[in-house]
């Protein structure tokens, strides 16, 4: 198996932001991708032809542009049904495509339906609307900013709402447990799941905000940190089940659940699995919310509460990455094992000390300092089989980078994933062995793979280094494309840029606020070892574990020149 085709979409729109996380919707011969800010590409799935483009309004992104906050964000993908795509803008809007021509259908602001659902409430979206008999559904970003979790089905032919209201995951503010300014969180920043035998819906809930600071949301948090069920036709609550009572490490359900008519205990049984943040897998009876497995772990697991003396701090495992993240498992029939993508990767935390660190704090993680990890710990990964019968892990393979792409599986027992070196593999499901890997070219695959078949012939897609599509299949004997590493997009080399606001906006959630580190290298020194072209192409290509092009063009340049000058 080689590469069929391969497309770098920044040589179709220079302005598309090398940030791309989505997952390949392949119909009739089409594949549909995202990129941040929202573009959408049509392309023939088996050339690699463009078909057509579309590129949000100028009013969505002045919008987005308007608050820098949140320029950068990744759009993980479409849902295409009844001749359209279906596509969420950052600033809260749903988005109807024609799926031949991509001309704007009908766009819909969330504001019109709940004031409360802006940009400026610090409100987002970057998951993927999901289309369900009918209906379009979606959820919220946003949460570690303080803002109220939802989830809300809209009708696919009209976009008007099927539901009066959302399904709110948190209370008001003000009531229940949502006690403080600052306090909210319970995002569904992730698809959902159906069941078409019962029309019910299952989403994962994040965690309640502030992420680590708890004195205005004491005792249990209900629904955040949890999977939720709900009749998706009515929006009826069905079932909840928490994996996290009170979270103060950042530790929500993130990845989407599946659900599958598994072997249980000897017999057939319709159940729910997930993975969370937290290091834990879990199963559930799909009818009823049952707890099955109560929490198998499958990677470190050593935490206490975050202090906020600075002589105490602790080293959490897992961080913030988790644990299992966005990331999706696959199952596998044959065998009865659902595969877990894994991240070893600790964080060492510093809560906020009281409310006005939160105030005045606009970071990720409001009031919270991240420190440098000890040298001695470098994160990691590992692929862990669960046999769905028993609830025992089968085996574990150990990966150099953390898993945050995910695996999707075939019928001849084949998973496919992608790793954050750019290596796209093939791992027999059964044996825990690979059994073919070739590099994509580029970094940073952060999405499982699309499998897909036109013509009789079945292709791999990836999305990998920030902007490139890779699509792999038998006879495939195109050479692997790299991406130009001193790249400058035309018209930006005489914009003034502020490097520290750059900084801000891309680099600070990960290598903390004075560049000390956090989830990601210090780089107080980092001119010492690296000369400016190097730190360029580490921005722009990504590489040791670091996602590419958070930054391009002129601030991408601008980045690497202050960085350099760090000794």
């Amino acid at each position: 198996m080689g590469i069929v085709w391969q497309q770098d979409i920044l040589e179709w729109n220079k302005d598309v932001p090398n940030l791309q996380e989505d997952f390949p919707i392949v119909q009739n011969g089409v594949m549909y991708v995202t990129s941040a800010k929202n573009h959408v590409f049509a392309i023939d799935a088996k050339s690699g032809k463009k078909l057509w483009a579309w590129t949000p309004p100028k009013e969505v992104l002045d919008h987005i542009n308007s608050l820098p906050w949140q320029s950068n964000v990744a759009s993980r993908g479409v849902a295409v049904a009844e001749g359209n795509v279906y596509v969420l803008m950052i600033d809260n809007r749903l988005v109807k495509l024609d799926a031949k021509t991509g001309k704007l259908k009908k766009m819909v602001n969330f504001w019109d339906y709940e004031p409360t659902i802006k940009l400026e409430n610090r409100y987002y979206e970057s998951s993927a609307p999901m289309y369900y008999d009918g209906n379009v559904y979606v959820g919220s970003s946003g949460g570690d900013n303080g803002t109220r979790g939802f989830v809300w089905a809209f009708k696919a032919d009209t976009l008007e709402p099927l539901w009066k209201e959302p399904f709110w995951t948190i209370p008001e503010r003000g009531k229940g447990w949502v006690k403080g300014k600052y306090t909210g969180g319970g995002s569904v920043w992730t698809p959902m799941s159906f069941d078409p035998d019962t029309d019910m819906m299952y989403f994962a809930v994040g965690n309640p905000a502030p992420d680590f600071y708890d004195e205005d949301r004491k005792g249990k948090n209900p629904y955040t940190d949890s999977i939720v069920a709900l009749d998706s036709k009515t929006g009826k609550f069905k079932w909840a089940s928490s994996q996290v009572d009170h979270d103060v490490w950042d530790y929500d359900a993130a990845a989407t659940p599946m659900v599958l008519n598994a072997k249980v205990g000897g017999k057939k049984q319709k159940i729910v699995v997930e993975g969370g943040k937290n290091g834990k897998w879990y199963a559930w009876d799909a009818k009823t919310g049952k707890t099955i497995y109560d929490g198998v772990p499958f990677v470190k697991i050593k935490h206490s509460k975050p202090s906020s003396d600075p002589n105490k701090v602790q080293l959490q495992w897992p961080g913030t990455p988790g644990g299992e993240s966005y990331a999706p498992e696959t199952y596998d029939p044959e065998t009865n094992y659902v595969l877990i993508p894994g991240i070893n990767s600790p964080n060492v935390m510093l809560s906020a000390k009281d409310r006005k660190e939160i105030a005045k704090d606009n970071n990720t993680f409001p009031g919270t300092k991240i420190l440098p990890l000890p040298k001695n710990i470098i994160p990691s990964g590992n692929i862990t089989a669960i046999d769905v019968n028993t609830g025992k892990k089968v085996y574990q393979i150990n990966t150099d980078d953390p898993m945050y792409g995910g695996f999707t599986s075939t019928a001849t027992g084949l998973a496919f994933y992608g790793e954050m070196d750019g290596a796209v593999n093939a791992l027999d499901i059964k044996k825990g062995k690979v059994l073919w890997s070739m590099k994509s070219g580029g970094k940073a695959i952060k999405m499982a793979p699309s499998i897909y078949m036109v013509d009789g012939k079945q292709y791999v897609a990836v999305i990998t280094g920030g902007t490139r599509v890779v699509v792999y299949g038998l006879g495939g004997k195109e050479k692997i494309a790299t991406t130009n590493k001193n790249a400058k997009l035309q018209g930006q080399a005489d914009v003034v840029v502020k490097p520290e606001e750059v900084y801000k906006k891309s680099c600070i959630s990960c290598h903390g606020d004075n560049l000390q580190g956090a989830t990601a290298p210090n780089l107080q020194h980092v001119g010492k070892t690296m000369s400016k072209e190097e730190i360029l192409n580490q921005i722009l290509n990504g590489g040791d574990r670091m996602p590419a092009g958070l930054a391009k063009g002129a601030e991408a340049e601008a980045l690497a020149e202050w960085l350099s000058k760090k000794k």
